[in-house]
């Protein structure tokens, strides 16, 4: 990757419209707001201060629900949610932002700051936001 001209902040890329679900919900009103917003992703609500916040892809539910024939009414977000998830903050670099996913194999994480979600960033953001917007 060049270097790009001015350090380029998570922050500017992120997607920071983002639906929150609380854990509990079945995956078919999950679902009902993944299409209603056309996300491909859904952050889970914590239950307390003390917890950590969840993350259901569409993937998740490819894999728990459709491949083991589920029924979507009757699967509980938290069943199928991955928690915790890793997160970056949103002063990261979208060089380490993107090395970091790249480790972990994740294709998004949530952006943290002060404790609360203010943010979603996936590779797509990271070039197309970022690297695309240099060029």
């Amino acid at each position: 990757m060049s270097e790009l001209s001015t350090t380029m902040r998570v922050r500017d890329v992120m997607q920071i419209e983002f639906d929150l679900i609380d854990g509990m919900k079945s995956v078919a009103d999950a679902l009902r707001l993944m299409k209603y917003h056309s996300n491909a992703t859904i952050m889970v609500e914590k239950r307390s201060p003390d917890d950590e916040y969840g993350m259901l892809l569409i993937s998740d539910i490819a894999r728990h629900v459709i491949a083991r024939d589920r029924n979507p009414e009757r699967v509980n977000v938290y069943e199928i949610m991955a928690k915790p998830v890793l997160s970056v903050h949103p002063d990261m670099s979208i060089k380490y932002c993107s090395q970091l996913l790249q480790r972990f194999d994740l294709s998004r994480v949530p952006v943290v700051e002060n404790r609360q979600v203010v943010g979603l960033v996936s590779f797509e953001d990271l070039v197309l936001r970022g690297l695309f917007s240099e060029l």
